[in-house]
């Protein structure tokens, strides 16, 4: 008799033969506020010579549902502008979706995308992790936030409002107030970064169970915001995604490409 696999099914998407490049980005945590990062982020879509683009997690420093895109700007000086920046990001979305292969998966941030966005956006929803599967070649794909398993608090709370029960109920609330939630969350979590707590990485040993699992030898994810190159032994790696920050002293914007002859980091912004 065969005993049932206790590992879940880890999902798969075989890349189309005629693509050639490919491009991994993350934890861009797009806002109003920040203008530098969103220009960055809107001339890489509009000239990247990829054929696909995966977006792994945190595209958005927020998103509360996805009637956000309806909203209307407030008035700044004496233009009123049309449409809310999310609209505006959901229209470079569409944009880019007509000319390339687009891919999204859920970070911590931005979990409450759905499938409404997806649709107007022309862009697919990745289960995480996922397996692509390019150039002969497996590579598991994650934001990578589930594998962070010393962050036990908030690994509790991810549990919670991944839940249909917790979401369906925040949903269900007036936009106004999802958003004063959104606020008061992002305090706490700049409080908790302006206090120099240490925060998790990636468990090593947990990384490359999923890889064993998913029959990969590199696990390509972000979330952490420590770019760099893992070995976890055994013939498996990580790479990590860096994050997007085009008004830092030091600005950061960079781009994993993968094509035939393997991975390559393309940055966007000269430091």
């Amino acid at each position: 008799m065969k005993i049932p696999s206790t590992v879940p099914r880890i999902a798969e998407l075989q890349a189309p033969p005629a693509w050639g490049t490919v491009d991994f980005i993350s934890d861009l945590h797009l806002q109003a506020a920040d203008g530098a990062t969103f220009a960055a982020w809107r001339d890489y879509m509009e000239s990247t010579p990829a054929d696909a683009v995966f977006i792994l997690g945190d595209l958005f420093e927020v998103w509360v549902g996805d009637d956000v895109v309806d909203a209307t700007a407030g008035t700044t000086g004496t233009t009123k502008e049309q449409g809310s920046f999310e609209g505006r990001c959901a229209r470079l979305l569409g944009q880019t979706a007509g000319r390339l292969a687009l891919f999204f998966m859920h970070g911590n941030r931005d979990f409450l995308v759905g499938p409404r966005l997806m649709a107007l956006c022309h862009t697919t929803l990745l289960a995480d992790p996922t397996v692509l599967a390019f150039n002969n070649q497996r590579w598991l794909l994650s934001h990578g936030d589930a594998l962070c398993l010393g962050d036990v608090d908030y690994l509790q709370f991810r549990r919670e409002v991944r839940s249909p029960a917790w979401q369906r109920s925040f949903l269900a609330r007036p936009l106004a107030e999802r958003q004063a939630i959104a606020r008061g969350l992002r305090e706490q979590s700049e409080a908790r970064k302006q206090s120099g707590a240490p925060y998790a990485d990636v468990d090593g040993s947990a990384a490359r169970e999923q890889l064993e699992a998913a029959n990969a030898q590199i696990l390509i994810h972000g979330h952490t915001h420590r770019p760099a190159v893992h070995d976890l032994g055994h013939g498996y790696s990580r790479v990590v995604l860096s994050d997007w920050d085009a008004a830092a002293a030091v600005p950061r914007a960079e781009v994993l490409r993968l094509t035939a002859t393997g991975l390559r980091r393309i940055p966007l912004i000269p430091c």
